[in-house]
């Protein structure tokens, strides 16, 4: 059982009953909806027919919310203007301007103000680089640096401008209620340069009653980098989306940006996920690059909670191949991982948080030293669940929760195999320990000669205490 999660995009090429059971019986946890194209009548019957798989017991897959974000554009086209290395041309602000001589409208409106001279501008995800040499009253004047074919609606990055745009759109605001109304679990929000961004969405949540959709952040450019503390304090987990954010830095730190992400989300105990171009040839082709391979192989190793594919299950021929590969590279790569259960930060951790840190990783160890084939996790609020995988365990540990929400928000963290207790009774512990039990030896994920670790309460007057137990499934 691969411990390394892995969320993969629905679109044309996963987006039926088949599919998505072919997906999930190839080793995805999470269902990404990707809004800066999926529209809300093809997303709705996405998500009738997850929930419908999911309680038939087909699947058991989260759902998780990326939002456009505050993305900057050029303008419609009559047609598609080829540009030759060295040319110069104009990016206009004002959209009432008539796009001449290869002219660029920009939908940014603080362009000219922001942008310096000598600084450049990236069009369509880097196809094609500009300087600016000249900043005049409507426009910017800008040589292009390569040869590039630009057309309608292209992505524009500016590398190392603070950027005057808000943490989440009108579009953002709208495709967030539609997340609340149809129960996610996760909301990806693009572009999160702050933790007052993060806020923003957090105030969303307040005004409609919502406290159960957790906010991962996505980090796609330099001010994002800048501010990578606070926003790990502020949110739920942080995705390293490399394809924006390789635009924004320079490519040669991208790495060194990942792998600090990575490291700095671990020591939070937060949710950390490597996105982007991880099995990219595989949209096209049946195997991927040797790169690729590594890329995987080295993004389990830095200890991420999960790996994201993007247009490789959403628009590639080979969808179930690439998360076959993905499960296959986790699982060998899990084997020479050093997970040594090194302590996450405990800063701002209350007395009880601590003391819970504490029992977790003692049981977490126990397992380990006796060669335990599981752990078992009794929890309410998924808490326990989420604070077991930060130290990273070496068995399976199943986390038996009385409700659907809790097990779609731990559906993500590292190594945490969640499901519903149908039979949960509150304050009855031993019976629900019983049950859970019986469910994985039906199941087969234990045998009567399996020794497994549990994590569950017991009663004491009116109040419940965590505690550890050994248990010997033969004499159980």
């Amino acid at each position: 059982m691969k411990n390394t999660k892995i969320i993969a995009t629905i679109w044309p090429a996963t987006n039926n009953e088949e599919k998505v059971i072919e997906l999930y019986n190839a080793g995805i946890n999470v269902i990404r909806f990707n809004f800066s194209h999926a529209n809300y009548e093809e997303a709705g019957r996405n998500i009738e027919l997850i929930k419908r798989l999911n309680k038939e017991g087909k699947t058991n897959l989260s759902l998780l919310l990326d939002t456009k974000g505050p993305e900057i554009r050029t303008g419609d086209l009559v047609e598609k203007n080829t540009y030759e290395a060295g040319e110069v041309f104009k990016v206009y602000v004002d959209p009432s301007k008539e796009l001449t001589e290869k002219a660029l409208f920009c939908d940014y409106p603080y362009l000219i103000e922001d942008i310096e001279v000598g600084g450049s501008i990236n069009i369509d995800s880097g196809l094609m680089n500009v300087e600016v040499l000249e900043k005049l009253e409507d426009c910017v004047l800008v040589k292009a640096l390569n040869a590039a074919v630009i057309g309608n609606r292209r992505h524009i990055n500016l590398p190392g401008v603070r950027l005057k745009l808000p943490g989440i759109t009108e579009k953002d605001v709208w495709d967030i209620e539609f997340a609340i109304k149809n129960d996610f679990a996760f909301i990806a929000a693009s572009f999160i340069r702050s933790a007052a961004n993060v806020q923003e969405i957090r105030d969303l949540f307040a005004k409609h009653n919502c406290d159960t959709i957790k906010i991962i952040s996505k980090i796609e450019n330099e001010e994002g980098i800048e501010n990578i503390d606070e926003v790990i304090g502020a949110s739920d987990g942080v995705m390293v989306a490399r394809g924006d954010l390789g635009i924004e830095v320079p490519i040669q730190k991208l790495a060194i940006y990942q792998k600090e992400i990575v490291e700095k989300c671990n020591k939070k105990g937060k949710i950390v996920i490597t996105a982007t171009h991880l099995l990219e040839t595989m949209i096209d082709n049946p195997f991927p690059t040797r790169a690729e391979s590594s890329d995987v192989f080295n993004a389990v190793l830095q200890k991420c909670d999960s790996l994201m594919l993007s247009g490789e299950t959403a628009i590639g021929k080979f969808p179930i191949e690439a998360v076959k590969m993905m499960t296959s590279l986790i699982n060998e790569a899990e084997t020479v991982v050093d997970y040594d259960f090194a302590d996450f930060e405990y800063k701002n951790s209350n007395e009880k948080v601590i003391e819970k840190k504490e029992l977790l990783k003692g049981a977490i160890m126990a397992a380990d030293r006796l060669n335990a084939k599981a752990m078992i996790i009794m929890t309410r609020s998924g808490r326990l669940a989420k604070l077991a995988s930060n130290f990273r365990p070496n068995v399976p540990v199943f986390a038996f929760a009385p409700t659907e929400q809790v097990v779609r928000n731990i559906n993500l963290n590292y190594g945490i195999y969640p499901a519903v207790l149908s039979t949960w009774e509150d304050y009855n512990c031993t019976k629900n320990l019983d049950d859970a039990i019986e469910l994985l030896l039906a199941n087969g994920s234990v045998t009567k000669e399996d020794k497994i670790v549990v994590i569950n309460n017991i009663r004491r007057g009116n109040q419940e205490i965590s505690s550890t137990e050994i248990i010997n499934l033969k004499e159980y």
